[in-house]
């Protein structure tokens, strides 16, 4: 794609559509990265491209002086009209009356209602050269800007022939503009040719910041619906992102496809479709994980923008959950954040929570919203006991706070480009990972591994470590550390520069990239890169459901027996996890058999064949066998056991060919021939049971099997046996 002067992407599916310089327009699904459709709309450069939705429609103006109307899915032109004198230059459609605005090259600003075959209901007149873009107020939609290289942006109400008032400032000509879709602030935003960008308050008429550092013509800004940032880019080749409450620059963008020309972000959405000379992007701002966290009865916080808002799971009462169904939950809001959230999480015991974004944070009471502590830091983290936290700075040093106070700072040998919270500090640099004692800062242990997550189980025995490509559950032996570090007091000794060498046990790798994780036991549930509800005991991989979309852990509660994950857009669903099958696997893993046989009662009959293929693939066959409602299951198990009485009254239960071969097979290897021979009698095995009797040199057996051979028309085997009686 060359030279895209335009992008629009499509609020339901997921497309964005681009308008080329060349006269083609492109749709391109962003989600299979696959052109959808494409064609040309004139041989001359068309500078925009819209979607109406709402009719299936693309419209297009280009150089050829036409409005241009396609049906997206036929991609029949349904409607074609000269609109202007002049180029066309941008276009937008109202959001809920089927009136378009464009603007030209001709100095006029025209409105056309396509439900009166598209005449023209209004001129406006007012600017002195080129009018560069036009764009409703997503407050008022009556209400609508335009930027022109005549330096100024004026502002219009549908209906009246003359500007509301114009905002001056600009040296050069005004090339691009938007509007602040949220709710606090009355804001328009615009890019020019003096290489600034100016935020304006309409309601004061006042330019109340400008933005410096694009070194050529800005032409394209954009308030992002959904992130606290500014998007402006420039024929510098560079988008640059502001933070929208402080204006501080956050990020320079320079894919090296040249000029940029348009930005298009979407509610609902963190991406954002990016235009250039050489070609368009999509982008994704910001994390995708939601900022939402539960406590351990089930009251869920989360961040909508910069609101707390508050859901209770106890408050559903006897309310059906069904599994994978959005929970109808009554939400409370609990006010406002001095701070963007980016991320929120409950300390442990579920007294306080933490909201940090912006490079800061903010410690509340759970209950009231009550501001407790604050400070800057990269990341935060909260220790196993709730009364310690730690925080990062500058990827240079760690703070430990203690019941709100600093308590002591150090500097890791490696740097601090991540750290984890836990029954150990876990800290990540370029190294690896670093486990270090909360009270004394010394190392543990370092390994190898550059950690995404780690989290660690309720009794601080077990720890997931997850990376890009797999995840390592560990066991921590605290007594092993304790033994070493007192041996290391004794002979006044360094420990080595890795740590305590036998402070974890590794017992296993899985190939499987973790999203989100928790432990319930000693069991590891989580969430999949490939959309998977899996739990992880004892090495084995156990798949609870595959969700239709990326889902995020929230939390277990044991009473309700249910997993409970959240979405991107704040919907929470459930799925049903008995709490005692896991207890039973954690006591198998553990091997406290006592306590697994006290747990098995209370296991529903439909979830005990989960339990016994668990119990057969750790080992423990005759536990198993005691377990599995299933005959089939219960059969193969007493063949691999040698139970012969078992294996006999389910045959007989099944009266199956198979089972009887398959037992007689048993019983020959067990020198129970007469057994061997009823089964071959009932698999009405001939060739069989003439191996048993010429074997066993059985006169009176070879003598039955000639009468049953010859009763059943087994001829052979009549013949044979009849030849060795010499009859």
């Amino acid at each position: 794609m060359y030279r895209v002067k335009s992008v629009d992407l499509h609020p339901a599916e997921p497309w964005m559509v681009a308008a080329l310089y060349s006269g083609t327009v492109v749709v391109w699904n962003h989600a299979t990265q696959t052109m959808v459709k494409t064609f040309e709309a004139c041989d001359l450069p068309v500078r925009v491209a819209k979607f109406v939705a709402r009719k299936n429609w693309i419209l297009t103006g280009a150089d050829d002086l036409l409005l241009s109307v396609f049906n997206y899915n036929t991609l029949e032109r349904v409607h074609r009209f000269e609109a202007h004198a002049d180029y066309i230059r941008s276009m937008a459609v109202h959001p809920a009356q089927p009136y378009v605005l464009t603007c030209s090259d001709d100095m006029l600003i025209k409105l056309w209602d396509w439900d009166r075959k598209w005449s023209c209901s209004q001129v406006f007149q007012g600017h002195l050269h080129y009018v560069m873009e036009v764009v409703f107020n997503p407050k008022d939609n009556n209400q609508f800007a335009s930027a022109s290289l005549d330096r100024t942006i004026k502002v219009w109400q549908l209906g009246s022939s003359t500007p509301n008032f114009t905002l001056e400032g600009h040296r050069k000509g005004v090339n691009c503009i938007a509007y602040y879709s949220g709710g606090d602030k009355p804001y328009l935003i615009s890019g020019a040719d003096d290489h600034l960008v100016k935020i304006w308050d309409y309601q004061n008429k006042t330019c109340v910041q400008t933005l410096e550092g694009h070194v050529h013509n800005v032409t394209c800004v954009a308030f992002h619906p959904e992130l606290p940032v500014i998007l402006t880019g420039s024929e510098d080749g560079t988008v640059r992102v502001w933070h929208s409450n402080t204006y501080r620059l956050e990020n320079t963008l320079n894919y090296g496809m040249d000029r940029a020309w348009c930005i298009c972000g979407q509610a609902g959405s963190n991406s954002v479709a990016v235009g250039y000379d050489d070609g368009s992007i999509i982008i994704k701002l910001g994390r995708e994980e939601p900022a939402m966290s539960m406590d351990s009865g089930g009251k869920v916080l989360w961040a909508r923008h910069s609101e707390v808002q508050q859901a209770n799971l106890k408050a559903m009462g006897d309310a059906e959950m069904r599994d994978g169904e959005r929970l109808p939950l009554a939400v409370k809001d609990m006010g406002s954040c001095d701070i963007y959230p980016q991320t929120l999480q409950h300390s442990p015991n579920g007294r306080f929570v933490v909201v940090c974004g912006d490079g800061e944070y903010i410690i509340y009471t759970a209950m009231a919203l009550r501001n407790k502590s604050f400070g800057s830091a990269q990341e935060f983290v909260w220790a196993h006991d709730s009364s310690q936290y730690a925080i990062s700075e500058g990827k240079i040093t760690v703070k430990i706070f203690k019941n709100f106070k600093e308590r002591t700072a150090f500097k890791p040998d490696h740097g601090a480009e991540g750290i984890f919270g836990g029954f150990l500090l876990g800290v990540r640099s370029k190294s690896g990972l670093a486990f270090y004692d909360w009270e004394s800062t010394e190392l543990i242990r370092r390994i190898e591994i550059q950690p995404k997550h780690v989290v660690w189980s309720d009794s601080a025995e077990l720890v997931c470590v997850a990376s890009d490509e797999s995840f390592f559950v560990l066991r921590y032996l605290p007594e092993k550390v304790a033994v070493a570090a007192a041996a290391a007091l004794e002979s006044k000794e360094a420990l080595t520069e890795d740590g305590i060498e036998d402070s974890f046990e590794v017992l296993g790798e899985v190939p499987e990239v973790v999203k989100t994780g928790i432990w319930v036991g000693d069991c590891f549930i989580y969430t999949s890169s490939l959309n998977r509800l899996n739990y992880y005991v004892g090495g084995e991989i156990v798949t609870i459901t595959h969700l239709d979309r990326a889902m995020y852990l929230l939390g277990y509660i044991p009473k309700d027996d249910r997993i409970y994950l959240g979405d991107k857009e704040l919907n929470i669903i459930s799925y049903s996890l008995m709490l005692s099958v896991l207890e039973y696997q954690t006591a198998v893993m553990r091997r406290d058999f006592r306590v697994a046989d006290r747990i098995l009662p209370t296991i529903p009959k439909e979830q005990r064949m989960r339990v016994a293929y668990f119990l057969e693939k750790q080992g423990f066959k005759q536990q198993a066998l005691a377990v599995t409602p299933d005959p089939e299951h219960k059969f193969d198990l007493a063949l691999q056991l040698g139970e012969v009485n078992i294996a006999y009254q389910l045959a007989l239960e099944a009266e199956a060919e198979q089972k009887w071969k398959q037992l007689a097979e048993l019983a020959t290897t067990k020198s129970q021939f007469s057994l061997a021979q009823e089964c071959l009698h009932h698999a009405q095995d001939y060739g069989g049971l003439l191996l048993l009797a010429t074997a066993s040199g059985s006169a009176d057996m070879v003598g039955k099997l000639a009468e049953g051979a010859e009763r059943n028309e087994k001829t052979n085997v009549a013949f044979l046996t009849y030849f060795l009686q010499g009859r």
